[in-house]
């Protein structure tokens, strides 16, 4: 498995129809973590949002890798608990091997994130 690197982006807190109506770049992973919360990836300006009240901070908390979907639906058929999204690209979050992970599935590929402190305890978890 690979090593996990410090994944840069920018987290958004705002309201919900903000969210939903945004245009993220098309060079850009937004994901959805909460209703009115989104990391996006990578790093991108305020403007994006249409909520004056929006919370719009650079983000570097997360540890990632893009693992190919082989390896990666191995380990999480042995270390995941909860059903995985069968349509890609998907994104989901929960519990992984103990620790709290998001999952971008694609289908060539499949993101882990986890907050940084827990990089290397995942790799770990993978080998």
């Amino acid at each position: 498995m690979p090593e996990l690197k410090l994944f840069h982006g920018t987290r958004i807190v705002a309201t919900p129809a903000a969210l939903d109506t945004a245009v993220w770049p098309q060079d850009a992973l937004a994901l959805r973590l909460a209703p009115d919360e989104v990391f996006v990836t990578p790093a991108i300006t305020a403007d994006i949002v249409d909520d004056q009240h929006a919370i719009v901070a650079p983000d570097a908390g997360f540890a990632g890798a893009w693992i190919v979907p082989d390896e990666a639906l191995e380990f999480l058929q042995r270390s995941c608990e909860w059903e995985l999204p069968l349509e890609r690209p998907a994104f989901a979050q929960g519990a992984v091997a103990g620790l709290p992970v998001k999952l971008w599935l694609e289908d060539d590929r499949v993101l882990f994130l986890v907050p940084a402190p827990y990089a290397t305890d995942l790799e770990e978890r993978m080998a």
